[in-house]
């Protein structure tokens, strides 16, 4: 699949089809009514017995047939079991698999593009637009299309998109399976690359550069795609430019292009609940885009719950000792903070050294509301208001709000994880082995939550009074 959205897509569409259940398995084995999936019609109920065992597999083989490709075959013994069903006055049973024959029908009519032999197909078309290069492909498997995914290759050097399009299948095809048929805009100049992608077992790889019929439609699509995304790209590109080159005018910096691409900007932000789970980010801004390979968290330990000033310590600290001896020093350090926080930075950097002038404080304004932050310098310089329509206010604001995005998604997760352990872990005569043999024997913590007293008891080294005291303490 091109994407997570071609994934869920095509889950959602099967679900809706065959009312396939998708909870998890703690969750189904301790289900004692049905769901609200099962109200609208989304799935038959499996966990309660409203649907007999060999009934729901058939469902399931049905899926498995429709992601083979042999909807058609799925259809006509849809169709037989209906018939069957109202030939047997059964006509609830024949309304279910008429519904189910109209649901499949509707969905194999929105398959836009659809093979006449129902191979799977990738399509790949390598476009380019002012010295970019866009390689989007498009994949249809089982007659259905799953979406373009759209690729820039970044070391292009004058390549020929003859060289761009090997690479390019050399290096996705190193990782998932080849399929039967390829169509692309260029031919490649070496023809034996596809046997060394070849799997073994498999017929070799078709490469066709100039389609008929439908085919010669999805290719079309796909090279119109790669332009639209080229030029999107270039111009949020430029955008971003323009934003890098205000604020390097702004602070004083460097205005040749080269340094405008080479400029690198770290922001940091703490967050935590309440004092609990304490993390701190570090996102990287460099050649006009965000760099999202380059950002790190840093968990923050040893310090009194909440207190920001000693966490923006530690995490500068650990950082700026280790890179100071290494080419990865910021041209510019956004600190989410007033003056207390620039304080803490100028310290740190003072004792290990480092140019304070770098550091800029990012003071929310009220409501935090893009347009009313206060830029705070660590060197001296009066504070600066820049307003909603400075680009490079704009600039600094999407650096910060994505620094912040990274601590909370951190701080959420570790939280979560230190919770649902502890909660274990403070339950009288649960030890590490118990605790491991529960959370195995029910797929994790909230399986465990779920589970009843007797089946907490089947675990082996669990008694029915332990089970009852994990049963109580969990809730």
């Amino acid at each position: 699949y091109p994407n997570a959205w071609a994934v869920k897509d095509t889950m959602q569409l099967l679900q809706k089809v065959f009312r396939l259940r998708t909870c998890e398995d703690s969750v189904y084995s301790n289900r004692s009514r049905p769901c609200l999936l099962y109200q609208i019609q989304r799935c038959s109920a499996p966990c309660v017995d409203l649907i007999s065992k060999e009934e729901y597999q058939a469902d399931v083989d049905h899926a498995i047939r429709v992601l083979q490709g042999d909807s058609n075959k799925v259809l006509k013994t849809l169709e037989g079991k209906m018939l069957e069903a109202s030939s047997n006055l059964e006509f609830e049973r024949a309304a279910m698999f008429r519904d189910q024959m109209k649901a499949l029908a509707i969905l194999m009519q929105e398959q836009a593009m659809e093979s006449i032999d129902q191979q799977d197909v990738d399509i790949i078309a390598v476009e380019q637009f002012e010295g970019s290069y866009c390689v989007n492909l498009a994949m249809v498997r089982a007659g259905r299309h799953l979406g373009d995914k759209p690729i820039f290759p970044t070391h292009v050097n004058g390549d020929a998109p003859e060289e761009i399009l090997a690479a390019f299948i050399a290096s996705h095809y190193s990782e998932h399976q080849l399929p039967p048929t390829l169509v692309c805009t260029h031919g490649l100049n070496d023809p034996e690359l596809l046997l060394l992608l070849k799997q073994e077992g498999k017929a070799r790889t078709q490469v066709i550069t100039r389609p008929s019929g439908v085919r010669k439609n999805w290719l079309e699509q796909a090279q119109r795609n790669a332009q639209i995304a080229l030029q999107r790209r270039s111009a949020e590109a430029g955008q971003m430019q323009e934003r890098t080159q205000a604020l390097a005018e702004l602070l004083a910096l460097d205005l040749d292009p080269e340094a405008l691409a080479e400029l690198r900007i770290e922001s940091f932000d703490i967050s935590h609940s309440h004092g609990e789970a304490t993390q701190a980010s570090c996102v990287v801004y460099q050649n006009h885009d965000m760099q999202s390979s380059l950002y790190r968290r840093y968990n923050i330990a040893g310090i009194t719950g909440g207190d920001d000033y000693a966490a923006m310590r530690q995490v500068l600290q650990r950082r700026y000792s280790r890179g100071y001896e290494s080419d990865s020093l910021p041209d510019l350090v956004l600190i989410d903070g007033g003056k207390g926080q620039v304080e803490v930075a100028r310290q740190v950097f003072t004792d290990l050294g480092l140019d304070i002038s770098m550091i800029v404080g990012v003071a929310k304004g009220e409501g935090r509301k893009v347009g009313l932050e206060t830029l705070i310098f660590a060197d001296g310089r009066p504070p600066v208001e820049l307003g909603l329509a400075s680009k490079a206010l704009l600039l600094i604001a999407q650096i910060r709000d994505e620094a912040h995005r990274f601590a909370i998604t951190g701080m959420r997760s570790r939280r979560a994880k230190a919770r649902n352990v502890s909660r274990l872990e403070e339950i009288e005569g649960v030890g590490p082995k118990r605790r491991q043999r529960l959370l195995a024997r029910f797929g994790g913590f909230n399986g465990v939550v779920n589970a009843t007293v007797d089946d907490l008891a089947s675990v082996d080294g669990i008694s029915q009074q332990m089970a009852q005291r994990i049963y109580d303490a969990l809730r």
